[in-house]
């Protein structure tokens, strides 16, 4: 192969490679560049035998860069193809399809429908994740209704409602307003004698077995033909509190004889005789189900567009009778499929995670082994990361697997940049060291060098990983420091340069000094790590993100005395 052919093999092959790697976010690979070029350049293929040794070191150049370099040196080769990456990336960020006949409304109105039993676990995220980004691209507007009208099996948790609310602004969103459903009791009252006044709802009193064996035999129960008059005085001495839980309860008059048995005469109040937590409401024992609640708020609110799980298809169905008996039009209803999440072993169920705290196998909603909110942003994950993660999923009536590595992916692609390096040693072994300079001096961020460099101490021994430790006779590279070799147990500087690690192999490994260091307790998925860190993680503070070389990006959570707490956050 001429000289001339050479140069045109590695400029195609840089051009295909840099395209590659910046299409997919991820490094390039021979294989997948190599069968594209010699398809378009016919001419190359007589060199197929010589093409994969000139393309391989190419890709290996290239993957060394970052992805604004990347994207700068394809500019210079061919324009054509950033402008196509440029195009692809508009299209992809709309993650989510239509909502349907959106254009039909003058504005689009959605509702976050929260049950404020318990701070959010990762499956709550996702309806604000999908509805905030629907807001924000219709420019619509969103509520946050608390269902709050069950204070006895999903009992409200004071804390829940300002947790909640919170867990939304970390996830990025605001709601153009915020209302409680116990706050609108009287409301429901209200459609609720509309409702019998329409021939809608009757007062029952049979016992729950005996209506359900009459439902699902499509009979009639005795009180359905209850005239108005009567249903109202019965219904009023609900309100008033003069039944126990169980004795009565107010029916939709629907379809007795409807092929499906659970849309046939719902229930639409029930007596309950715990009182609600909330003072505002503790006077309430006549509560509306949320079949019931739901629908007149999502009319008086003018909701346009519902997105629920598959399993609430029957509410759709059931609350269109009501809709029909008020003469009202239904909202555009999308549904969706269950969600599970990867690396967790506790469920995502809030009853589930309030039980495991209260045993003590956590240690609260924010402990890193929690499938939470809570967790996550303790653990320095962005919240607009996990939304990323949340619309990719789409709104399909199929289950989805969330893997853990998407929220991880998008989270990185937002804070690597940002986030300053530093050594963190991880029960260390300990070896004396001898020669060499005093201190080492690795980047900051080794894509940033107008951040500077470090200045990490080094005296008479060093702690290393065990996986790190050379064998006799063997070398290491210490970043930022130089190259020793391991004689019988002592670590000689060799004062060789650089060149051994790229053209003899010699492995470069993280260190710290081993008697000026930070002492770290390291909080992960798999329990506590105990390591030392350089000493210049003390000028950092709470909250702030470091990334420890070759362990992964952590939290700085607390200095309790001379010791550091952080929390790991992902690779």
């Amino acid at each position: 192969m001429n000289d001339d052919l050479r140069e045109r093999v590695e400029r195609e092959a840089e051009t295909a490679a840099l395209f590659n790697a910046l299409k997919h976010g991820s490094d390039a690979q021979v294989g997948a560049i190599m069968g594209p070029m010699m398809g378009e350049n016919p001419e190359f293929r007589e060199h197929g035998d010589e093409i994969p040794g000139i393309v391989a070191p190419v890709c290996e150049r290239v993957n060394g860069l970052s992805d604004q370099e990347k994207r700068d040196r394809l500019a210079e080769l061919d324009p054509d193809a950033v402008a196509e990456l440029e195009a692809e990336d508009e299209e992809d960020d709309q993650l989510l399809p239509d909502l349907p006949n959106a254009d039909e409304y003058d504005e689009v109105r959605m509702r976050l429908a929260p049950n404020p039993n318990g701070p959010w676990h990762l499956g709550n995220a996702r309806m604000p994740a999908v509805i905030g980004s629907y807001k924000e691209l219709y420019d619509g507007w969103m509520l946050c209704r608390f269902d709050d009208t069950d204070p006895e099996t999903k009992r409200p948790d004071l804390d829940a409602y300002d947790g909640i609310l919170d867990a939304i602004d970390y996830l990025g969103f605001e709601p153009d307003e915020v209302v409680r459903a116990s706050d609108r009791v009287e409301t429901y009252y209200e459609h609720a004698r509309d409702l019998i006044d329409e021939g809608g709802a009757y007062a029952c009193s049979c016992p729950q077995e005996e209506f359900s064996n009459l439902k699902n035999s499509g009979e009639p129960c005795p009180h359905r033909d209850q005239d108005a008059e009567t249903t109202h005085e019965e219904f009023d001495r609900m309100v008033a509190g003069e039944y126990d839980s169980g004795e009565k309860v107010l029916r939709v008059r629907t379809d007795i004889e409807h092929k499906n048995p659970a849309l046939r005469d719902w229930v639409a109040f029930r007596m309950v005789d715990t009182p609600h937590p909330r003072e505002e409401a503790a006077e309430y024992r006549c509560w509306p189900m949320l079949d019931f609640q739901s629908a007149i708020d999502d009319h008086l609110f003018a909701v346009t567009h519902i997105i629920r799980g598959i399993d609430l298809q029957d509410s759709a169905k059931r609350q269109g009778f009501l809709y029909d008996y008020f003469g009202w039009e239904y909202p555009e209803v999308t549904h969706w499929g269950r969600i599970e999440v990867d690396e967790y072993d506790v469920p995502l169920s809030t009853s589930s995670i309030k039980q495991l705290i209260a045993d003590g196998e956590l240690d609260g909603w924010d402990d890193p082994r929690a499938p939470t909110l809570a967790s996550l942003q303790r653990r320095g994950i962005r919240g607009d990361a996990v939304v990323e993660a949340m619309t990719d999923l789409g709104v399909s009536t199929t289950n989805a697997d969330l893997a853990m590595s998407s929220v991880y992916s998008a989270n990185r692609d937002r804070v690597d940049d940002e986030t300053d390096r530093a050594f963190l040693v991880r029960d260390g072994e300990r070896l004396p060291v001898e020669g060499g300079p005093d201190e080492g001096h690795p980047p900051v961020h080794p894509e940033h060098e107008d951040r500077g460099r470090r200045d990490v101490p080094l005296g008479d021994a060093v702690l290393l990983e065990a996986d790190d430790v050379p064998a006799d006779g063997e070398r290491v590279w210490l970043k930022g420091w130089g190259p020793v070799r391991n004689d019988g147990g002592t670590l000689e500087f060799t004062d060789e340069g650089i060149d051994v690690v790229r053209e003899e192999g010699v492995d470069v490994v993280h260190w710290v000094d081993a008697d000026e260091n930070v002492p770290v307790t390291m909080r992960t998925m798999d329990g506590d790590v105990e390591g030392h860190a350089e000493p210049g993680v003390e000028g950092y503070e709470v909250d702030d993100l470091l990334q420890f070389e070759r362990v992964g990006f952590c939290r700085l959570d607390a200095f309790e005395d001379d010791d550091l707490v952080v929390y790991f956050t992902h690779k």
